[in-house]
């Protein structure tokens, strides 16, 4: 479930240090400073970061941090979402959810997730106004338009329960082939881009609150993966395979297919109102 509260300026550095762990002791810094001196319409230090910020995670968590301040956010199994980002320009949070498994009555949450995405694309899902958001989640082809508008996407998930990096690997790379083999896609192109991604998170381990991220520009059928964990630096790979990054989107977005039906129906609601206005 998710719930909304307002982060108090007296508790911001505390939540953010607690929350993002991966962060950079010296990043928090500048991201607190730069929030002080707004709040005060003062000027910012001078080793304040951008507020335009390039895609990678650290460096889109420092804004989240920066402009939590006085700001409404969305809590997933109490993991904090900002209601806006901006990673070249501003995305707006549309949807939000958890993966998880039930095992003898008992729900095991593994990820919560974020997904942001310009808010233009309701002018490419023109063809579904007035459709109600539990319509909208039932429809296969309403989140195949979802994945194909050229509107830039951008998933944060972050890890609820520890996992070794390999397991979730296998999901991902499962996931994607079977939907690139159901539409005869799977050459070896799409083999050899599928096993770099499998590789990239092989030696991993997810510990608790650590972060992935998935970023789809709007200009190009391509996908960019970073990982952020306490203790480790920084790792980032390029999917370059314009049939997998859409069948990695799918995988998060592919309506009653998709790994998280929670966020499936957050982003069907959302949308729907979106587009009743």
């Amino acid at each position: 479930s998710a719930t909304y509260h307002r982060q108090g300026s007296s508790s911001i550095r505390g939540r953010c240090t607690r929350i993002y762990r991966p962060l950079r002791a010296e990043w928090l810094a500048q991201a607190f400073a730069t929030a002080t001196a707004s709040l005060l319409k003062a000027r910012p230090s001078p080793f304040s970061p951008p507020l335009v910020l390039s895609p990678t995670p650290l460096r889109v968590l420092v804004l989240f941090c920066s402009s939590a301040m006085g700001s409404e956010m969305v809590t997933v199994d109490q993991v904090p979402f900002a209601p806006e980002i901006t990673v070249t320009k501003p995305l707006r949070l549309l949807g939000y959810g958890v993966t998880d498994i039930e095992i003898h009555f008992l729900q095991i949450k593994y990820n919560a997730i974020g997904i942001y995405m310009e808010k233009e694309i309701v002018r490419h899902l023109a063809e579904w106004k007035g459709k109600k958001g539990s319509e909208l989640a039932e429809d296969d082809a309403f989140f195949d338009a979802v994945v194909s508008a050229p509107v830039e996407k951008y998933f944060r998930i972050v890890v609820i329960k520890e996992i070794k990096g390999s397991q979730y690997g296998v999901q991902l790379e499962s996931a994607v082939r079977d939907r690139l083999a159901a539409v005869d896609k799977y050459e070896e192109e799409e083999e050899e881009a599928l096993e770099k991604v499998t590789e990239f998170f092989q030696k991993k381990y997810f510990k608790k609150d650590s972060l992935i991220t998935f970023h789809f520009p709007a200009a190009s059928h391509t996908a960019e993966i970073s990982f952020a964990t306490e203790g480790k630096e920084e790792a980032k790979v390029k999917v370059e395979n314009p049939n997998v990054a859409e069948m990695i989107q799918k995988w998060y977005l592919g309506g009653t297919r998709a790994v998280s039906p929670t966020t499936v129906k957050s982003l069907a609601d959302n949308l729907g109102t979106m587009l009743a206005q």
